[in-house]
């Protein structure tokens, strides 16, 4: 029976010991090998009497990392993924919330971090030898419903708010991400994302649960699309889950030609709306694989729609979110909390098994958003708000409108700012964009990247767009700044926004 997700790598090091299951530059590790190292940190965590207790990990993207991530579920634990590279403030917000029991780090890391938790090394654990009664009974004693991790995502204020997933949340969605995917043994993954981002643990645990090889390649080749197009082509990888602004510096740089990547067969993006000039490209360049529009959020671990494209699209279309996925069920709400009608335009609620907790240590912004199914009086049964706008395209498929605090009263009129950005990514020289409201001057300022000026963009959009949509500021960036999780900062945008109306002041 799998009750936690340790279970998975249980069953495949005992299936498939001797394959190799995680691979980067300097080290491989097979199935076996992972379980060894893993039980063997565990035991040393365990043997400070840490039950049920929060562990923060800070580590490097790396194998040794995503073995600390097993050792904590083995450890009857939970986990908080902490990345060496994030800024200090926001480390010490985290820690300051989470408040751990200990750190899992390294002696390369260890002074880097201030806490007064209590510094676990990786290397003294590892050489361990792992105790299995302890472990045993640790394992007798978890449920489904104990904490895997605690995931701090951004925030709108800035603020990181901690998600809690269990291990019984994680599993469904990893069920129904295997039959959605359709993922196998002889798949080969190329870890996109950090570790401290929802999408890694599809990439990490998936490899578990159906025997796949991932590999983790350095952040670095991310810049540099002919190295990455190279390794693609060289690993044989036929498996991306990567985030659209990935896929879009392949698409926008023309990398295609670099080496030939037919090996790769099953694409999924999600975390962000994907351009439709950008999913051509791929599809054109490889047209041997399927492609994927995974939606969702941290807060329904990770998946709760998905499009499998089955057709072509305008650059002024919305790619759907297409249908749930087998394990969720969801509601799309109006105003007064009644089912849209075919025509209409509401919010997207969740409700089902991978559904979160809830905030960490924050009940009233849990509250808030994780409430009782306004269309069920009879008994207590949670669904979780998005805060997304969705309505149906005349094939049943959901479509992605934009968000509830994106949209905005201008001019007398109520505008969906990402609709502005659909039009503006329509443009085949707009790489990225995103639009912001300047609530003080009562202003629409589109920020984009590409290689269009400002004028002539807005001589784009003005056929397309209705007047009182028009941005009334175009600013075009050398490259659009992102947070942590890869999506675009629109927090920094709109501190950028207040800033370029002091300099035009000035001059």
């Amino acid at each position: 029976m799998i009750k936690i997700i340790p279970d998975y790598l249980d069953e495949t090091a005992v299936r498939l010991p001797d394959k190799t299951a995680y691979t980067e530059p300097e080290r491989s590790v097979t199935f076996a090998e992972v379980r060894k190292d893993s039980r063997n940190i565990a035991t040393g965590i365990a043997k400070k009497g840490i039950f049920h207790k929060p562990v923060a990990v800070f580590l490097e993207k790396s194998i040794i990392c995503l073995e600390a991530m097993y050792a904590v579920g083995y450890s009857g634990n939970y986990y908080t993924v902490l990345d060496v590279d994030m800024p200090d403030a926001r480390i010490k917000k985290i820690l300051d919330t989470l408040d751990p029991e200990a750190i899992l780090t390294d002696r390369a890391h260890a002074d880097k971090i201030e806490s007064s938790a209590q510094k676990l090394i990786v290397e003294d654990l590892i050489s361990l030898d792992a105790d299995d009664d302890l472990l045993s009974e640790i394992r007798f004693n978890m449920q489904p419903t104990d904490l895997m991790y605690v995931l701090f995502t951004s925030g709108s204020t800035g603020v990181p708010k901690g998600v809690t997933t269990s291990h019984g949340a994680y599993i469904n969605y990893l069920e129904a991400a295997k039959q959605v995917y359709e993922l196998e043994e002889d798949d080969r993954l190329l870890s996109q994302v950090p570790f401290y981002f929802v999408m890694a643990g599809t990439d990490i645990y998936a490899c578990a649960q159906n025997g796949c090889t991932l590999h983790i390649v350095p952040s670095s080749y991310y810049s540099f699309p002919a190295m990455l197009m190279k390794y693609i082509s060289e690993n044989n990888i036929t498996f991306l889950y990567w985030v659209p602004s990935a896929m879009a510096m392949i698409a926008n740089t023309n990398a295609f030609g670099i080496a030939d990547i037919s090996c790769v067969k099953k694409v999924v993006f999600g975390g962000e709306v994907m351009p439709i000039p950008v999913i051509r490209k791929w599809r054109e360049n490889v047209p041997g694989a399927f492609y994927i529009n995974g939606y969702g959020s941290t807060e329904a671990t990770d998946g709760a729609t998905y499009y499998k494209i089955d057709r072509d699209f305008e650059d002024t279309d919305t790619l759907p979110i297409g249908i749930p996925y087998p394990n969720t069920q969801i509601l799309i709400l109006d105003e007064n909390n009644k089912p849209i009608d075919k025509d209409g335009i509401g919010e997207l609620c969740i409700k089902g098994p991978s559904l979160s907790f809830g905030y960490y240590k924050n009940p009233e912004k849990t509250d808030e958003v994780f409430v009782q199914n306004p269309l069920n009086d009879n008994y207590p049964e949670k669904i979780y708000r998005m805060g997304d706008l969705v309505r149906y395209n005349e094939y049943g498929e959901l479509i992605y409108v934009g968000r509830a605090d994106f949209q905005i009263q201008h001019m007398g009129h109520r505008v969906e700012l990402g609709e502005i950005e659909t039009a503006a990514n329509s443009c085949e020289s707009v790489m990225e964009c995103a639009c912001v409201y300047n609530e003080e001057k009562k202003r629409i300022v589109l920020f984009y990247e590409g290689d269009i000026e400002p004028k002539e963009l807005g001589n784009f959009l003005k056929g397309m767009l209705t007047d009182y949509m028009l941005p009334g500021r175009r600013y075009k960036l050398p490259e659009m700044p992102h947070n942590l999780n890869g999506k675009i900062d629109r927090t920094k945008l709109k501190e950028m926004s207040k800033q370029f109306e002091e300099e035009r002041k000035k001059k």
